[in-house]
């Protein structure tokens, strides 16, 4: 039953299993890629690579820059975790499985996807560096710009669904998916979600040759950890919006349980997610700004439009 104790537990601890396993996957994966061998020294296939990597994180010094400011500098790693986990709370995984159903469950993920930026500009801000500064204010406007392009390229699922109502939008895609007739849409939702999520090849905050780490060059140990498992719970919440949205949900032939085609369909673009980071240049800042306000603005604008006028006709 949605919402039941054993529902949001299971998501909770499935949620954060993924999340930790993809530091595994994302490293054996580009590896592959790449020709070459990834982790293979601690456990079979090098599985237990996660383990050593947490407790490294767990035991390193927990320290705060006397030059910091302390209290926000705290906040901050907290944040886009929170935002992250609340965000995935409407996410319909199957049938009677999910936390919370909204009529406005849509425009409640917007939201605090949104939110999330306030994190990285409290980290820039606390931490008293100026490369932590400029890696913040780059991600505050490459968040900020790419979620009106996020937030108008669902516009044409929403006029075919006729609803903010994620499960309502799955139920809707029982006849077709919606990439079908919205794969503009869905092409531009998924370089949006890319960039919100500060994955290659939109890493320009974090920039390694550039601002040293970004907004969190400051950090160390378990706040450190908590930037590093947001950002693999952002992913896994991007690919299953782009799943819920456009590639049916749970929806798949009957002798697959629904919630493991949802895993499935989710899986295939978390790869996706990281085969980009492994295999696409980075653009220079303003070619990203350019990029956003010159092609996919216009480009989700002739998206809506014509959706609309097909809506209408028919």
């Amino acid at each position: 039953m949605v919402g039941s104790p054993l529902n949001v537990i299971g998501i909770l601890m499935a949620l954060i299993t993924v999340a930790a396993l993809l530091i595994w996957v994302e490293r054996r994966m580009l590896a592959v890629w790449q020709d070459r061998l990834g982790p293979n020294r601690l456990g079979p296939l090098g599985l237990l690579q996660v383990v050593a990597d947490m407790i490294k994180i767990l035991s390193k010094e927990d320290w705060v820059p006397p030059f910091a400011d302390r209290p926000i500098f705290v906040l901050a790693p907290t944040v886009v975790m929170v935002t992250a986990l609340v965000a995935f709370a409407v996410v319909p995984v199957a049938p009677g499985i999910g936390i919370i159903d909204l009529s406005f469950s849509l425009l409640y993920f917007l939201a605090l996807a949104s939110l999330s930026v306030y994190s990285l500009i409290l980290a820039g801000y606390a931490s008293n560096s100026k490369y932590a500064l400029y890696g913040s204010l780059r991600a505050a406007a490459q968040t900020l710009s790419y979620e009106v392009f996020m937030g108008l390229s669902l516009m044409g699922v929403v006029m075919l669904a006729g609803t903010f109502d994620l499960r309502a939008i799955v139920e809707a895609q029982r006849e077709q998916w919606f990439v079908v007739p919205q794969f503009l849409g869905f092409l531009l939702f998924l370089v949006a979600s890319v960039a919100e999520s500060h994955r290659g090849p939109f890493d320009l905050p974090e920039a390694e040759n550039e601002l040293v780490a970004g907004f969190h060059v400051e950090y160390s140990g378990m706040k450190f950890g908590m930037f590093f498992v947001g950002e693999y719970i952002g992913i896994t919440l991007g690919s299953a919006m782009i799943v819920t949205l456009f590639f049916g949900g749970w929806l798949g032939p009957a002798w697959l349980p629904p919630v493991v085609w949802f895993m499935l369909k989710t899986l295939l673009f978390i790869l996706l997610f990281i085969l980009m980071r492994g295999s696409l240049p980075r653009p220079r800042y303003d070619q990203l700004m350019a990029f956003g306000w010159k092609v996919l603005l216009p480009l989700s604008l002739l998206n809506i439009l014509v959706t609309g006028g097909v809506v209408l006709w028919r």
